[in-house]
């Protein structure tokens, strides 16, 4: 294996490990110390945190398509990313911005896809709001996915040259 590949795999590993810690360390925080369905507010007008689940995909789309839907397909789904990311990043010379991308991407997909494996849902507890205006909740998985979502598209606008 040659010095690019070692150094693209401890950066994709670090990244996405620690994605996928902080977000089942988060999650398990807040069941552990929220009461479900229960808040505690941290900035007043603003920010809580929240103990809700989510059997659906991001921001309860297919929510109410019951257990099947959530547990095995978009389990099924998760998992193809997983190989798919896992498979670019073996088979690409990609530049440390889309490293960065795919690490975070995979960190997140994979946090929700052990929770979606383990329990056949979500637990989301970051709730955004200004006043009576919320964001739905999400999580740090969901964080992570925005995130390498953002990299990605920026790196579309704005292509760089990948050193070889």
């Amino acid at each position: 294996m040659n010095q690019y590949k070692k150094q693209t795999f401890i950066i994709f590993g670090i990244i996405a490990g620690l994605v996928i810690i902080a977000d089942q360390l988060t999650k398990y925080w807040v069941s552990d110390n929220i009461t479900f369905n229960g808040s505690e507010t941290i900035i007043p007008g603003f920010l809580n945190l929240a103990h809700v689940t989510n059997s659906g995909a991001a921001f309860g789309v297919f929510s109410s398509h019951g257990d099947v839907l959530s547990r095995y397909v978009l389990s099924g789904i998760s998992l193809t990313a997983l190989v798919v990311i896992i498979w670019i990043v073996i088979l690409q010379r990609l530049d440390q911005y889309s490293i960065i991308g795919f690490a975070l991407f995979f960190g997140g997909a994979a946090g929700n896809f052990v929770d979606r494996v383990m329990f056949g849902q979500v637990t989301d507890f970051i709730d955004v709001h200004i006043g009576n205006l919320h964001w739905p909740a999400f999580n740090v998985a969901d964080s992570a996915l925005t995130v390498g979502a953002i990299i990605f598209c920026i790196r579309l606008i704005f292509p760089g040259r990948v050193e070889t």
